[in-house]
């Protein structure tokens, strides 16, 4: 369907009120009327634009991707040379974003997840593409960190990169529960301390210098 200016603006509206309202209130709480008050539009645009609740959730779904991966993608660690800083400074700037409401730092996809796995599988299947395909971006620079300095124990780029984003989503729920970002920085210091201790940079580095002398 080829959309005009008015109408696509109309549809792009909807989708940051959706995304805004559900991570206010959950997706179950959330109605189309809610939707549509946060947008300033009526049911017929709604209507117009998405057949129910859930195709509208799936779509937003996407944006939030969509808008996720642009901020991920320009933000000023991806201009660092080094691989292990990259991803340390990937975790700083994760707790950078613990900023306003509650609402406006936790995630769309791990809101959603909790609600709908047993009963929605096409969100539930979204959500899980979201996550893990935002994991998956960390994944070149940890495998390069592994490479390029010696790592502990017996795991994979994959199991760090899905980790880094359970201590995420997990820091999120402590913050609903207490009201506040502070636990959420706490477990990303953590986060930061764990993922520093899986490599032997210092021991590289002292290698290097000694071959270098």
């Amino acid at each position: 369907m080829q959309l005009t200016q008015n109408q696509h603006e109309s549809k792009n509206r909807l989708l940051k009120a959706a995304v805004r309202v559900i991570r206010e209130k959950g997706y179950q709480a959330t109605r189309v009327e809610d939707v549509c008050a946060a947008a300033g539009l009526t049911k017929g645009s709604f209507f117009y634009h998405f057949k129910s609740k859930e195709e509208l959730a799936l779509t937003a779904a996407e944006h939030w991707n969509e808008v996720t991966g642009a901020l991920f993608a320009s933000a000023p660690y991806r201009a660092l040379e080094d691989p292990l800083d990259r991803l340390l400074a990937y975790i700083d700037f994760r707790k950078s974003l613990l900023r306003g409401t509650l609402a406006e730092f936790t995630c769309l996809a791990g809101t959603m997840v909790q609600e709908v796995y047993a009963t929605h599988p096409l969100l539930r299947e979204a959500c899980e593409q979201s996550i893990s395909g935002h994991a998956a971006t960390l994944e070149p620079d940890i495998a390069a960190a592994m490479k390029k300095y010696i790592a502990h124990g017996n795991w994979t780029p994959l199991s760090l990169a899905l980790y880094t984003q359970a201590v995420l989503q997990g820091a999120f729920i402590l913050a609903k529960a207490r009201g506040g970002p502070e636990v959420a920085e706490m477990m990303i210091d953590h986060l930061r301390r764990y993922v520093e201790l899986l490599f032997h940079r210092n021991d590289v580095l002292e290698q290097s210098q000694g071959w270098a002398t």
